[in-house]
């Protein structure tokens, strides 16, 4: 038993690796679990699944497994029963599993015709204990990184040149950072490779366009200019952000973003 950890009921520890991270499209290719007793057993399970849909070239550079890897492999469909028993009477523990890694497994249960999300589970989640015992605001940056206290924060000089301070202790405190402007830019890009838009709105899934929120998530650019306008119509009229308009904009007009090789 991990610590100080007490366990009333079992506590499973899930990792998930998928196609992408629309809950309402994509699949599971790899599910692991640790299984915590409070009589302090442990059971460890892993498997791959074969998601049913082709696995994108990006999801694959991140987690590794290929279609071929699934091709033999069952469906979550196939192992849905045995799971949701076996995750029944569990505490639910990972790190960052409420943003994505439950939202995907209620989801794939409920295609399987099971509905985990109405199954009692408390979440422990690793990322955010984390954010609340180190977080992520300004202030708690320069006490860390300069040792000390920022006085008048939220004044816009105050926090500008702490922000300056926090950047050179960042580097001094880590060598490992680029030195350069165009390497820093890459490193504190949290939007990630098949990003579109600053926002996330929209990202590539493939050589394709898709939305990445709301009840459209996972439809690609494409066949919402052709067949659900209005969809688009509604994002230029609302609070989005320029970039995001533009895109909206463009496809009403048949025109589509095109993705460049790394090289270009």
């Amino acid at each position: 038993m991990p610590g100080r950890l007490k366990l009333d009921r079992p506590l499973a520890f899930f990792d998930i690796e998928s196609t992408g991270v629309v809950p309402q499209r994509d699949r599971i290719v790899e599910i692991a679990v640790v299984k915590l007793y409070p009589d302090g057993r442990r059971q460890t399970t892993v498997r791959r699944l074969n998601p049913g849909i082709p696995i994108p070239a990006g999801a694959t550079a991140i987690h590794g497994i290929s279609d071929a890897d699934v091709a033999d492999a069952p469906s979550f469909a196939d192992i849905a029963e045995k799971l949701f028993n076996y995750l029944s009477d569990c505490d639910l523990a990972g790190y960052n599993i409420s943003g994505f890694d439950v939202p995907i497994l209620e989801a794939e249960f409920k295609r399987a015709g099971y509905d985990f999300a109405a199954v009692s589970h408390k979440i422990v989640d690793a990322y955010n204990i984390f954010c609340k015992l180190y977080p992520r605001t300004l202030t708690a940056a320069y006490k860390f990184f300069c040792g000390k206290e920022l006085d008048d924060a939220h004044s816009a000089g105050a926090d500008t040149a702490a922000t300056l301070e926090v950047l050179a202790g960042e580097m001094e405190r880590h060598p490992e950072l680029p030195e350069d402007v165009s390497g820093l830019a890459a490193f504190s890009d949290l939007a990630g490779p098949d990003a579109v838009d600053r926002g996330r709105r929209f990202k590539w899934s493939g050589d394709e366009v898709v939305v990445n929120f709301g009840k459209n998530a996972g439809r690609t650019l494409r066949d919402l200019a052709e067949n659900d306008p209005n969809f688009l119509r509604w994002i230029l009229r609302g609070d989005f952000a320029d970039d995001v308009k533009d895109i909206a904009s463009n496809a009403l007009i048949g025109k589509f973003p095109v993705r460049r090789s790394g090289n270009e």
